[in-house]
């Protein structure tokens, strides 16, 4: 996948990478699950962006390709793009399904951060 406008400023997991980089994260980490073929992930891909540069150092954004990624998506159960997965210490903490404004983002993110 290469990084367009639709994973700008997210890091890039993949089947492969995704125990590395996710699982065995030392921070919470954000995994946006989305598509080429769906609009609303690249409109909330900006959002995301903008999200990461706010949390920088306290949560690490990815993103990873459903299409290219399947085994990872049926792991965690991928119905629909976009699917957000917020992880800590290597467990689903929180998941949001569609689009949501900035501001929903935002306070999902936050209450991941302590505690």
């Amino acid at each position: 996948m290469p990084q367009d406008s639709a994973t700008a400023g997210l890091t890039k997991v993949t089947d492969d990478t995704f125990a590395a980089t996710v699982l065995a994260a030392d921070r919470p980490v954000l995994v946006d699950f989305w598509a080429e073929w769906c609009p609303p992930c690249r409109a909330i891909s900006r959002t995301l962006a903008e999200l990461a540069v706010e949390f920088d150092g306290a949560m690490r954004f990815t993103a990873l390709n459903t299409d290219e990624n399947p085994d990872t998506s049926r792991a965690y159960a991928v119905l629909a793009a976009p699917t957000l997965l917020v992880f800590r210490a290597g467990e689903v903490v929180d998941r949001v399904v569609g689009a949501r404004p900035k501001h929903q983002l935002r306070e999902v993110l936050r209450r991941h951060l302590t505690g």
